[in-house]
Formats: structure tokens, sequence, C-alpha cells
């Protein structure tokens, strides 16, 4: 009994540390969401689901969630791919293999909104790095403004996400590389399997979990970026690159809209665990058929 109860005031500290950083800012939150408040005009009353119910009708809202999933869409399958094949590159013994396992770290290394201000500089119509190497190819004839252009704002973003995050989802499938067996890759090759025979029903099938769990991480993360968009390009040109958390900053920070914003943030949130409810189910369905 004394042992029970020392360890509940070993825990007790904890839990209340949980519930002010997590549990209470989520709950105050939802509870903004009902109210229509801006303090700078001195307005606030509970409006119930309004706030929700205008989230349907207002078009810069419906735009940045087009922009996130278009965002979260592309890159992630992007990043896994990517990291994948990094990280089958890192498992083999190739010459300078241990260079190519220091060096994709960097860019994971690298804050964000430090890549992001390196990207934008890349990116420069005047003089980037990437205007001049295409232009010395012949690939264009003039200087292009990729962040002020309505087609190509979308893909600069998600390249400088790309690069900034394929490390991650690497340095993690090649963990999960590490704990296949390498006997199983010798039988096959006895067997006559080739190189793509053995990806196809060794590597792929027993690395499909932790593909699935990079995938949680990466996906909300990609539906919660803000750091790497409001630097590149605050979120345009008008608006077209402007995902869910800049829209809800710019509605807390530059127009004072605490119950709206809030709102957004909450939608955000319910996406998000939507998000991860499928990739658990498909987790926990991969687990049931191995077990």
């Amino acid at each position: 009994m004394v042992r029970q109860r020392s360890v509940i005031v070993f825990l007790v500290p904890a839990f209340v540390l949980i519930f002010l950083v997590a549990f209470f800012p989520l709950g105050y939150g939802a509870f903004l969401s009902l109210m229509r408040e801006m303090p700078v005009f001195g307005i606030r009353r509970f409006v119930g689901l309004n706030n929700f119910l205008f989230l349907m009708h207002d078009p810069r809202f419906l735009q940045s969630l087009k922009t996130t999933v278009v965002f979260t869409l592309i890159s992630v399958p992007l990043e896994l791919a990517l990291g994948l094949l990094i990280a089958l590159l890192m498992r083999e013994k190739i010459p300078g293999g241990w260079l190519l396992k220091v060096s994709v770290m960097i860019p994971w290394a690298i804050p964000t909104v430090v890549s992001a201000r390196m990207w934008a500089w890349i990116y420069n119509p005047e003089f980037g790095i990437l205007n001049y190497i295409l232009q010395k190819a012949g690939l264009v004839s003039h200087a292009v403004n990729y962040l002020a252009n309505p087609f190509l704002v979308m893909p600069a973003v998600i390249a400088a996400d790309v690069w900034k995050t394929t490390p991650f989802a690497a340095l993690l499938l090649f963990a999960g590389l590490q704990t296949i067996p390498r006997s199983l890759y010798e039988s096959a090759e006895i067997d006559g399997a080739n190189i793509w025979a053995r990806f196809r029903y060794i590597t792929l099938p027993l690395i499909f979990p932790v593909l699935l769990i990079v995938g949680i991480f990466r996906t909300m993360d990609a539906f919660r970026v803000f750091d790497l968009i409001y630097v590149l390009t605050g979120g345009g040109p008008a608006n077209l690159s402007e995902a869910l958390s800049v829209y809800a900053y710019k509605l807390f920070f530059q127009t004072m809209q605490f119950g709206y914003g809030s709102a957004v943030s909450v939608a955000m949130f319910v996406a998000i665990a939507g998000l991860s409810a499928v990739y658990i189910y498909l987790l926990q369905k991969r687990f049931r058929m191995l077990s």
C-alpha cells in the first residue's frame, strides 16, 4: 500500500504536466472554436457550430485544405520511395558507403527555417543557382520566378520539403532493413530469385509495417506543415500555397479571429486524427496477417 502511494506521488507531477501542455490547450482550443471571439473589438459570444458551418462555405479554407491535401499526397509518397531507395543503398556494402550515410543526414540536421531560406535563395529569379543552371543548359530562355508562379509554386515547395525530410524516412527504413535476416536473401538467391524478386517477395513485405509507421509520422508532419511554407512563400501567390496551419496562424495573429482560427485548427486536428486512424488500422491488419 505504501509502495502504491509512492508511485502515485511520483506520477502526479507527470500527469499535471501532460494536462497543462497537451490536454488543456486542446480542450481550450475546442472551446474557443464554439465562440466568436475578437478581443480587438471586444467581441466574445457563444455561436455553437456556426464557425464549422462557415468553414464549408469559406473559399479560402477550402483552398487551404486543397493545398494541404495536395502537398501531403505528393510529398509523403515521394519521401517514402526515395527514403527506401536510399536505405537500400545504405545497407549495401558499396565504395564510399560511409560517406552516403553521413551526407544523407545533412538536410535533416538543418533547421527547417534555415532550409527554407536556403531554398528561397536557390529559387531566386535574379541570382538563384537553379535559374543559372537551367539557363546555362539551355532549358529555359529567361529567369523564372518559381515562388510567384501559380503553376510552379507548389512543385517548388514540395521539392524543398522532400529534400529536407527524405533523410528522416531513410534513417527509419534503414533501421527496419537491419532486422531482415541475410539468410532469407541468401536462400532466395540460391533458388534463383533475381534482385527484383528478392525485393518484391522479401524486402517489401517485411519492411511494410515500418513503411506504415514512417507514413504515419510523415503524414502528420506534412498535414500540419507551417514553417517551410510560411518562410518560403508566406502562402502566396494569391494564397495558392497557403496550408491550413498557415491560414490558422493568420486568423489568430493577423486578424485576431480567435474563435474562427480555433475552428480551423480543430478541423485540421480531426483530419490528422482520421488519417492516423487509417494508418493504424492498416498497421494492425498487417500485423494480424503476419501473426
